[in-house]
């Protein structure tokens, strides 16, 4: 079933009822249309409008509620842009309302979760957004429409990399002759570690990055990056410097370096050329070439920047500025090419203290035979230190996961929601407990209640581990580490083939025999092998250790 509606008589009329409402009710000037496949309430029930009406089923039309009245069109896109390609947008500032129509219902949906546990701001002020029980937007002939398809139409061109920022000035949009498509970019108050793949996720945003090499100069962590055309280089500079990648802190400063061209000679966690996969690992301090040494006055070891970096960052995105603000956001999230595997936080909101939500995640369709509190904990031990587990008694299809802090529980539910585990999908959100309560003493509860609190195996209990800067999402080929010298390759193919895998490569790391990576059929065999093989005796006092790897054979 369709409604047709007419935005503009509504808005004469000047009706006090939430405009999501507003658009359940017909009009005769047929010109602009919102289609929906729910049927609407009648003018009677649209009044409980206010917080009493059940939330509506995903949609890919969001309906945003409490925006600032000198909001622009640019700042309410940015809010959806990390989810995925925001195709329509209509403004209705009079009622500080707007509607804001993704892509696709997927990305609607992950914007939804995304902000359900941490409110946006628009300039300081707190929006609320929700479903509309609209499917389509449709504003092809409204009036005021010129100013909200500009927005997209430079969204989408700065996404493309041909054109300038929408809102910049007129003299900033002018790309100087001969200008560099090298940028030098300082780090400044480095609380949390930052590494070359959350580099390369926040500037891809803006074009193709070719290289990058990161080093320490002066005790401040620095990178030089080099995109494929200087006009990307542009954008980026105008939309990113001075923003912070974490909340409060990690302060990008930006320049144009006077270099034209970077030259890579290693491919590892310190420097890397996208376009040459063939390069060396070396032994991960590549040093720079003669003319960056000069350029930059850099050593010619370029020096880890994470020494001392305790904890996991907290949350990470770009504040809503004015102009269009483009923040980063944990999660596979599509056309932005933002990928989970660099980023370990959350997006950081403005007037924000702390980590707002809690710790503890609900965990839904599991497999019942087949999971046990041991296995939550190895699998979501992968993202942070799990100190409780709780599968349901009479739902055992269903768990409770207590992390140890909210950020470890927003990044575990980032990887591992939507991933395959024992033939089921399973999904994970924040739970509305604050802890995970044992049973009392005499209660029954079949083992299904467990305290990891003070488990050896937790991975993250060290500050400055290197467990922080090797977090990635669930994948086919797993790093494997902590192999006794007695301990061949066919052992280890042959305890993953009889783990129920099926391995298709495997490779010994060429300067570190402790370690190998092995590629195994799909993403779930891994997740499974993981459960199952994390910690296993290889005897010589030695236990596998088992992580994803963003790698491949």
């Amino acid at each position: 079933m369709q409604n047709t509606v007419v935005v503009t008589d509504l808005i004469a009329v000047g009706l006090k009822r939430g405009f999501d409402e507003l658009l359940s009710f017909g009009v005769a000037n047929g010109s602009s249309t919102m289609n929906s496949s729910t049927p609407t309430a009648n003018g009677n029930d649209n009044k409980k409008f206010k917080g009493d009406r059940p939330p509506c089923s995903p949609s890919r039309v969001l309906h945003l509620r409490k925006i600032p009245c000198d909001v622009t069109e640019a700042e309410v896109i940015s809010l959806g842009l990390p989810f995925g390609r925001v195709t329509n947008l209509l403004m209705l500032k009079g009622k500080s309302q707007a509607f804001l129509e993704m892509a696709s219902e997927e990305a609607a949906v992950t914007m939804v979760n995304y902000y359900t546990p941490v409110t946006p701001h628009l300039r300081s002020q707190p929006v609320y957004i929700q479903y509309s029980n609209h499917r389509e937007l449709k504003t092809d002939n409204l009036p005021n429409q010129a100013r909200a398809q500009a927005a997209l139409q430079a969204v989408s061109a700065v996404q493309s990399g041909n054109l300038a920022l929408h809102g910049a000035p007129s003299n900033e949009a002018t790309i100087l002759p001969g200008q560099s498509p090298v940028l030098r970019i300082i780090i400044e108050n480095l609380f949390y570690p930052v590494t070359l793949e959350v580099l390369h996720q926040i500037f891809s945003k803006f074009g193709t990055v070719l290289k990058i090499i990161t080093f320490t100069k002066n005790n401040q962590f620095q990178a030089l990056l080099q995109y494929a055309d200087p006009v990307n280089a542009h954008y980026a500079k105008m939309a990113l410097d001075g923003q912070n990648i974490y909340n409060a802190c990690c302060t990008l400063r930006i320049d144009f370096s006077k270099l034209t061209s970077l030259n890579v000679k290693y491919n590892n966690d310190k420097s890397r050329d996208f376009t040459r996969l063939d390069l060396p690992s070396g032994d991960g301090q590549p040093s720079l070439e003669p003319p960056m040494a000069a350029a930059f006055g850099a050593p010619g070891i370029i020096s880890s920047p994470y020494a001392g970096a305790a904890g996991f960052a907290p949350a990470i995105g770009f504040p809503q500025a004015t102009g269009l603000s483009v923040p980063a956001v944990p999660g596979a999230l599509g056309p932005l090419a933002l990928t989970s595997s660099a980023i370990t936080g959350r997006m950081a909101i403005p007037g924000a203290s702390g980590i707002p939500g809690n710790s503890v995640l609900l965990v839904t369709n599991l497999n019942p035979d087949l999971i046990t509190p041991h296995g939550l904990f190895i699998l979501f031990g992968v993202y942070g230190d799990v100190h409780r587990v709780k599968i349901m008694f009479n739902k055992k299809e269903n768990a409770l996961v207590q992390m140890a802090d909210a950020n470890q529980a927003q990044l575990a539910m980032n990887h591992l929601s939507g991933q395959r585990l024992y033939g089921k999908v399973l999904r994970a959100t924040l739970s509305k407990h604050q802890t995970v309560q044992l049973p009392r003493e005499g209660q029954e509860d079949q083992g299904l209640t467990k305290d990891f609190s003070n488990s050896p195996l937790h991975r993250f209990k060290k500050p400055g581990s290197k467990n922080f800067q090797n977090i990635f999402p669930p994948s086919a080929t797993l790093h494997l580490s902590n192999i006794p010298p007695s301990v061949t390759m066919d052992d280890l193919k042959n305890l993953f083939t009889e783990a129920g895998c099926s391995v298709k490569a495997f490779k010994f790391f060429q300067k570190d025999r402790k370690m190998a990576l092995i590629q195994l059929g799909s993403v779930e065999e891994a997740i499974q092998a993981l459960i199952e093989l994390h910690n296993h005796d290889l005897g010589e006092n030695h236990h596998l250790r088992v992580s994803f790897s963003k790698s491949t054979i």
